[in-house]
């Protein structure tokens, strides 16, 4: 089987609907992707409908943004939670309205030195999306001011530029440990991705293990291949499995579906350890 388990819609920051994603992997050749959408799992039900139809496998998840005490970002995938779970539904919804604001200055920094409005920003978020640095970047590729999604984060809207505003999330630990009472399986995603920004130490590490961590995703073409061995001994010692997937995000990404892919296998692992929702399955 191909499984591809980090995917992003138009809910959050990725240009496919969440149906256009279930035919995106379809075409792809994958026989199960998962959605997970940045801290949302709005698009859920048109997906589910979109694998239903079109004969595809659909894992149902959510992409959690984290943030260390150190300020260091670190993103929680969480496959088969219950959405509708209070305790993780309340940080989630904190953390898209911190995201919102921070959106709002970010671009009123820019608009002292660039032509760019609001409204240039929101033409580019889907209904229901909340507003983030892609659509941002969006913005300011439409606009002519960098060629790409890339360019824009590595230059204007990276963590060094002076327009980059922090925003509230929740620990690492705190989303892993919210996840769990979730009833889902969470993973720690991209973990070395030095490219990024900051990379955590092992304490984090372990501090999320305390908490329920299930698997580290390991291929990821962000992650370096001089760190994977790190990861593999840090799987193998502490029971944790291995994902592999593309963190597919449309035309947002040069990432395509399948470019990594996670076995059959932990998917059944996946399945077996998760107690909120359920893989949907023609």
């Amino acid at each position: 089987m191909r499984i591809d388990l980090h995917a992003h819609s138009s809910v959050s920051d990725g240009t496919d609907t969440p149906t256009g994603l279930v035919a995106a992997a379809r075409a792809a050749g994958l026989d199960a992707v998962a959605i997970t959408d940045h801290d949302s799992t709005s698009g859920w039900a048109e997906a589910t409908e979109a694998a239903l139809s079109l004969g595809i496998t659909l894992v149902p998840g959510m992409e959690v943004s984290c943030r260390t005490p150190e300020g260091i970002s670190v993103h929680v995938l969480s496959y088969l939670h219950d959405p509708r779970h209070e305790g993780l539904l309340e940080e989630i919804t904190k953390a898209k309205d911190a995201r919102l604001s921070r959106a709002e200055h970010m671009v009123s920094l820019l608009a002292e030195d660039y032509p760019l409005s609001w409204d240039d920003v929101t033409h580019h978020v889907a209904p229901g999306a909340t507003v983030g640095r892609p659509h941002i970047a969006d913005a300011l590729v439409a606009a002519g001011i960098v060629e790409d999604r890339s360019e824009a984060f590595a230059t204007i809207l990276s963590s060094r530029s002076r327009y980059f505003v922090q925003h509230y999330a929740p620990e690492p630990a705190l989303a892993v440990e919210l996840v769990r009472s979730a009833g889902g399986v969470p993973v720690f995603a991209h973990p070395v991705a030095e490219a990024r920004g900051r990379i955590v130490g092992e304490a984090t590490y372990h501090d999320m293990i305390d908490a329920g961590l299930a698997g580290l995703e390991v291929y990821h073409r962000d992650n370096p291949e001089a760190r994977r061995p790190f990861l593999f001994e840090l799987a193998e010692r502490n029971g944790l499995f291995v994902t592999g997937s593309s963190d597919y995000h449309g035309l947002g990404k040069v990432n395509r579906l399948g470019e990594n892919t996670t076995s059959a296998e932990v998917l059944a692992e996946i399945e077996r350890q998760a107690r909120g929702a359920v893989v949907v399955r023609v």
